[in-house]
């Protein structure tokens, strides 16, 4: 399905160097604030008291997080669980405060409002298990673009493969950077949000891969450029490109407006993965297999004559 059909091919490897360089500048800043400002990791990483709530009828998130705020016990996450009734609240851990203190704290807030209100479990959350989660993730992180890695390889070229990662990679260190620069909470929702911009980014660079391969092996192409097969590989995959990304950031923007406090990071996560994915795909990893020397002979495999039996 296409929108529309660009007819002249438009020279985006002539702005390879421009493209790359402002890739590499937002890539530097993003490791600068990720080092100076650092993450602000939630309640499952930093350990901290997870309550279990459940009113008489469906209960106001937004009431009772202001309810919450009032105590002054830090960012705290509240939720549904299960059903509109049943409510988790997450807290951060209070030097000098128990986990007992912390709920009669909660608690009492929350039965001035509504006497129905009721505590059904307390769980506090220490930080061995918050360095377990960290290790868990940064261990998926590394398999996922271990995988990625491999099956660009077996399917295209090492060279590509290479270019993907680089550009998966810079989009993973952007969105920590934002997270770090504006200290947005750190969860394993948005966790969960960068293992999908991994998977979604090299979606897109194995369809324009698919694409220039494909015109590598085109008998009229023999002669052009590289650059040029490559030009238009990308521009004759415009009209998906732009009908994929416009649909899905429009769930993602309602996520974003409408989720709520709980899927924001995950929303944020995916809004700033999609938009940076578009571009990386097209204007970094292209450049960087480019520049890596993909020709013609890499893409096709040279035909082997069979030897005849002598009689």
């Amino acid at each position: 399905m296409e929108l529309f059909r660009i007819k002249r091919d438009i020279p985006f490897m002539s702005y390879g160097r421009l493209t790359t360089a402002i890739s590499l500048v937002t890539f530097i800043l993003a490791v600068f604030f990720l080092a100076t400002r650092g993450l602000n990791f939630s309640v499952e990483f930093t350990g901290g008291t997870v309550l279990e709530v459940q009113y008489q009828q469906a209960a106001e998130l937004d009431k009772i997080r202001d309810k919450v705020d009032t105590l002054k016990l830090g960012e705290a996450t509240v939720q549904n669980l299960g059903s509109s009734r049943d409510v988790m609240i997450r807290l951060p851990n209070k030097p000098g405060t128990s986990s007992a203190q912390l709920s009669d704290k909660v608690m009492g807030v929350l039965k001035a409002d509504d006497a129905g209100v009721q505590l059904r479990k307390v769980d506090f959350v220490g930080p061995s298990v918050g360095a377990e989660l960290v290790s868990s993730g940064l261990t998926a992180v590394i398999l996922v673009c271990a995988g990625i890695m491999l099956y660009l390889a077996l399917r295209f070229e090492w060279r590509f493969a290479v270019a993907a990662i680089i550009a998966n990679m810079h989009d993973v260190v952007i969105i920590l950077g934002c997270f770090a620069f504006f200290r947005w909470e750190f969860s394993l929702t948005v966790l969960a949000g960068i293992l999908a911009v991994l998977g979604y980014s090299v979606n897109e660079s194995v369809v324009v891969f698919d694409r220039i391969r494909e015109n590598f092996r085109k008998p009229g192409t023999r002669n052009l450029p590289v650059a040029s097969i490559i030009d238009n590989a990308i521009t004759s995959t415009m009209s998906r490109t732009i009908i994929t990304h416009f649909s899905t950031e429009m769930m993602v923007v309602s996520m974003l407006v409408f989720g709520g406090p709980a899927l924001h990071g995950f929303a944020m996560a995916l809004t700033i993965g999609i938009m940076f994915g578009i571009y990386s795909s097209v204007l970094v990893a292209s450049p960087i297999a480019l520049w890596l020397g993909v020709t013609r002979e890499h893409m096709i495999k040279p035909v082997k004559q069979k030897e005849e039996a002598v009689v």
